[in-house]
């Protein structure tokens, strides 16, 4: 029995070295994952901080963004009022114009079927008829005639 309790007591030195290899490996191991923990945990630090970031700046966003399209809306009313406006002046614009028209075609003289009739013999300057006043020519006439009714 003195052969069979030395091998014994190898295989047991032998599986106790083999533990101890594996227990200083996971020592090493859960060092490691003990030092990346803590990175983990300021890495999700950073991540939650961020995050809120993010949220503040979305609701600020958000919040100029309703600013804006609040100001948009009050812009596009007033140009919606002032193109009513606009509207009104020019109906208002037109029918005036219509009126100054008819007012126009109304007081102007029917056009003689001659612009000019056939020249006259025009007397001198200083002739004048029995009774002291002038003698115009048919042109003079007729431009008198064409500048009283453009007045």
């Amino acid at each position: 029995m003195g052969g069979w309790q030395i091998l014994l007591e190898v295989a047991l030195i032998a599986l106790l070295g083999t533990t101890l290899f594996h227990a200083l490996r996971l020592e090493k191991a859960l060092g490691v994952v003990r030092r990346d923990r803590a990175e983990l945990e300021e890495l999700l630090r950073g991540f939650n901080d961020s995050t809120r970031q993010a949220e503040n700046g979305v609701e600020r966003l958000r919040s100029a963004a309703d600013g804006a399209g609040r100001h948009i809306a009050r812009q596009i009313e007033a140009a919606a009022n002032l193109k009513d406006d606009l509207v009104a002046l020019i109906d208002r614009g037109e029918r005036l114009a219509d009126r100054m028209d008819g007012l126009v075609r109304a007081n102007r003289e029917p056009e003689p079927t001659r612009r000019y009739a056939a020249p006259v013999a025009a007397p001198e300057p200083e002739m004048a008829d029995s009774g002291g006043a002038r003698v115009r020519s048919q042109a003079e006439r007729d431009l008198l005639r064409a500048l009283r009714v453009t007045r």
